[in-house]
């Protein structure tokens, strides 16, 4: 009888594997697409450069959003984000060092008045390495990384959790910014008149300039 009740009383150990349910992980990947695929210096930059590059020569830079974008994830879920905390004055430099050269690029594409080889071979497109350096500098990016990590982790299970936000991130990131490059391709027979095109590049560089408006309030 004793051994019948100590049989009973056995539980077995909780299982924490996977150490993120399906449901979170679902919710994850609609986050990272909602964020991915909204108004943004990515793509803003993106549609400019499909207008005046076309989709071929701008998917470096789209690989570089999604290559960079993955590597700020998993430096703020392995430490950096901590580090920005504890040390304020390095984050306000690395924002101020990312608006200016948010305004460089905005400058670059409203001076554009030409599409593809009739540019004369000024202001190529972004190559990955320039898109993936931008990331660390993007503060819509900063702003994705910090929240997926403090929404998305779990502390009992935090590398793996953090591996699998930013496999989200691989995931959908590269669909959602091309996106923003195919319609700027869509617009090209349009903005094929110069007239046109200044006026939208100009656009495109006030545009791009106005989302440094949340990092300075």
């Amino acid at each position: 009888m004793r051994g019948c009740q100590s049989r009973n009383t056995i539980q077995p150990a909780p299982n924490r594997f996977p150490a993120m349910s399906l449901d979170v992980f679902l919710a994850l990947l609609v986050f990272s697409f909602v964020s991915s695929v909204t108004p943004g210096p990515n793509n803003f930059m993106l549609l400019a450069s499909g207008v005046n590059f076309g989709f071929r020569r701008t998917i470096p830079h789209m690989l570089g959003i999604a290559g960079g974008f993955a590597s700020l994830l998993l430096a703020v879920g392995f430490g950096l984000g901590a580090v920005l905390n504890a040390f304020p004055a390095l984050h306000t430099g690395l924002k101020l060092a990312g608006g200016a050269y948010l305004l460089y690029l905005a400058w670059r594409i409203a001076m554009a008045r030409a599409l593809g080889p009739d540019r004369g071979g000024k202001g190529d497109p972004m190559t990955f390495l320039e898109a993936a350096a931008f990331q660390w500098v993007n503060p819509k990016a900063w702003v994705m990384a910090l929240t997926a990590m403090a929404v998305y982790t779990d502390p009992a299970a935090p590398f793996v959790t953090v591996l699998l936000v930013a496999l989200a991130f691989v995931l959908v990131n590269f669909p959602s910014v091309s996106v923003w490059a195919g319609f700027g391709v869509a617009l090209r027979g349009f903005l094929a008149d110069p007239a046109r095109l200044k006026w939208f590049n100009i656009a495109m560089g006030l545009a791009l300039a106005a989302t440094l408006w949340p990092m300075l309030r």
